[in-house]
């Protein structure tokens, strides 16, 4: 005998599709290396499909709930922010890295060697972009890609479908995260910077022993130099650094979800 299709199971087959298409499209559209102007909008918009084919049949099953109601705005809203939330702590990983080469760029003098980041379409210094390739190299090396979508898959078991979200202090931790991501920077970046720091502080020493002397001139392409030997020192201590950073963003996301 034929299932007779009435309003309710219609109701019930959109929301089993659309709401975590919703949260999965969300979060492609804000991590790196999908959610980059790299990757046409139609392709990631394929990908969340695919993938949400994939995953409805294994995760819990959806309220029923009128899609014309005001639940369901809210419902929908929720996914999005789940989204958006779990994305952002993701590229918090990697924007940490081009921070961090930032702060070292400008003290050592290369803050004007600039260029087109091609992913977000934005200047940053060479070495900020040397970083973000290394970094996307060695993510997708490790498959942490693979661990980044199995951490997101989690969380409509731990963050089922509803009204609940991540609630206000699920919000308050994206924001702290900030904090964290110029902090993870800085660390990454003092050794550098401190050695560069120490180089000019010499040089103003010997600019005021001989203030004859063009010390300024001098002192530019020595600290540019010393700088580049600082990174080359300081890049053998950089698949340990991302490895702990990224640890520490899986916890994250599934703190954010709620999970011990």
């Amino acid at each position: 005998m034929p299932t007779e299709i009435t309003v309710d199971l219609i109701s019930q087959w959109i929301g089993q599709h659309f709401w975590p298409l919703f949260r999965l499209a969300s979060f492609m559209m804000v991590i790196p290396f999908i959610g980059t102007q790299l990757v046409p909008a139609r392709v990631r918009l394929g990908l969340a499909l695919l993938i949400t084919v994939l995953i409805v049949p294994m995760i819990p099953p959806v309220p029923t709930v009128d899609p014309f109601s005001a639940n369901a705005v809210i419902i929908t809203l929720q996914q999005i922010l789940i989204g958006v939330g779990m994305g952002f702590a993701l590229t918090a990983l990697f924007q940490l890295f081009v921070v961090a080469g930032q702060m070292i760029a400008m003290q050592m003098g290369l803050g004007f060697a600039s260029m087109v980041d091609p992913a977000n379409g934005v200047n940053v210094p060479v070495l900020s972009q040397i970083y973000s390739i290394t970094i996307t190299l060695l993510y997708l090396a490790m498959n942490g890609h693979l661990v980044a979508f199995d951490v997101f898959i989690e969380s409509f078991y731990t963050l089922p479908i509803g009204l609940e979200g991540l609630g206000q202090a699920g919000v308050w931790s994206l924001a702290h995260r900030i904090s964290w991501m110029f902090a993870a920077a800085m660390l990454l970046a003092l050794p550098a910077v401190t050695a560069v720091f120490i180089v000019n502080i010499s040089f103003g020493v010997m600019t005021r022993a001989a203030p004859q002397m063009n010390i300024f001139a001098l002192g530019f392409p020595i600290g540019l130099i010393f700088g580049l030997f600082a990174i080359w020192v300081l890049h053998a201590n950089f698949l340990p650094h991302f490895e702990q950073y990224s640890r520490e963003t899986f916890e994250f996301m599934r703190q954010l979800q709620g999970q011990p």
